[in-house]
C-alpha cells in the first residue's frame, strides 16, 4: 500500500509524526515549533501540527499511556495521512550509570521487555515463544544523526506495560538486556503500528528518574521535560526525513 492509498481526502500530509503519552509531554515538543494548530485524528484524540523553521510539517498526538493506547493512537494517525518518519518521545526512566537523570536517549533498538511468558526455566519472550517480535530496529544513520545532533547515549530503549519499582526487577530488566539504557511505556506500541504501515520509527527519551527502587522525591520531571524541548529546537529535521527515506 502506496501512502497515498491510505490519506484521508482533504488532510494535508505531515513529514513527521510524534507521539506523545500525556499533554504535558505533547506541550514540551510543541514549545520547539510555533504555531501548532489542532487536526482532526479518526476515532478523537489530541493532534497538533507545528512547523519547524526549515519547513518541515511536524505533527504531535498525545497517544494515551502504554503500548496498546500508544500503537492505536498511532494506527489512526497513519491511516489519516502519510509520514515519512514517526518518533515516540517523551520522559523515562533510566539504567545508571548509560543515562543520569536529564540526559537524553535515542534507541538504536525499541525493545518490548516484558511481552512474553513466565516459564520454570525463567522469563522467555515471545519471539523465543515462536509467536512474533520483540524489536523494532530503527534507521542506524537516523539514529546517529538524531543522538549527535542532541548529545545523546544510544542504546535499547525497553517498553514495559509496569513501570519498575525495585531494585530486584531492574535487575533483572539489566541482565536480560545489557545494552538498556531507558524504560518507557510507548516506543513498542508506537514502533509496531508504524511497521504495519511501512513507515520507519524511532524513540526519543528525556530521563526523569533512575530505574530501581520507587522514589519520587527522585524524580526530576521537570529537568526531564525541559530536556525533551530542547531536544525537539536541536532535531536535524530534514536531515533526518532524508536519512529515514533511505532506510
Amino acid at each position: 500500500m502506496s501512502a497515498s492509498d491510505h490519506e484521508q481526502p482533504g488532510l494535508p500530509q505531515a513529514g513527521l509524526l510524534v507521539v506523545v503519552a500525556v499533554q504535558a509531554e505533547a506541550d514540551a515538543v510543541l514549545r520547539a515549533l510555533p504555531g501548532a494548530r489542532p487536526l482532526p485524528v479518526p476515532g478523537g484524540g489530541e493532534l497538533r501540527r507545528g512547523e519547524h523553521p526549515d519547513g518541515v510539517p511536524v505533527d504531535v498526538l498525545v497517544g494515551g499511556v502504554g503500548p496498546a493506547a500508544a500503537a492505536a493512537g498511532a494506527a489512526a494517525a497513519l491511516a489519516a495521512r502519510p509520514y515519512a518518519l514517526v518518533v515516540s518521545a517523551g520522559i523515562a526512566g533510566g539504567f545508571a550509570p548509560g543515562a543520569p537523570v536529564g540526559s537524553l536517549v535515542v534507541a538504536d533498538r525499541i525493545v518490548a521487555a516484558d511481552l512474553g511468558a513466565e516459564t520454570p526455566e525463567g522469563f522467555q519472550d515471545v519471539a523465543r515463544l515462536g509467536f512474533g517480535t520483540v524489536r523494532h530496529t530503527p534507521p542506524p544513520a537516523a539514529v546517529r544523526l538524531a543522538a549527535d545532533a542532541l548529545g545523546a547515549a544510544t542504546g535499547d530503549v525497553l517498553t514495559v506495560s509496569t513501570v519498575t519499582g525495585s531494585a530486584e526487577r531492574a535487575a533483572a530488566l539489566t541482565a536480560r538486556h545489557p545494552r538498556a539504557l531507558a524504560e518507557a511505556m510507548e516506543g513498542f506500541g508506537v514502533a509496531e503500528a508504524a511497521a504495519r504501515f511501512g513507515t520507519p520509527a524511532f524513540e526519543v527519551r528525556a530521563v526523569s528518574n533512575p530505574v530501581g527502587p520507587r522514589d519520587r522525591a527522585a524524580w526530576r520531571i521537570g529537568e526531564a521535560l525541559g530536556a525533551l524541548e530542547r531536544s525537539f529546537h536541536a532535531l536535524p529535521y530534514r536531515a533526518l526525513l532524508q536519512e529515514a527515506s533511505r532506510g
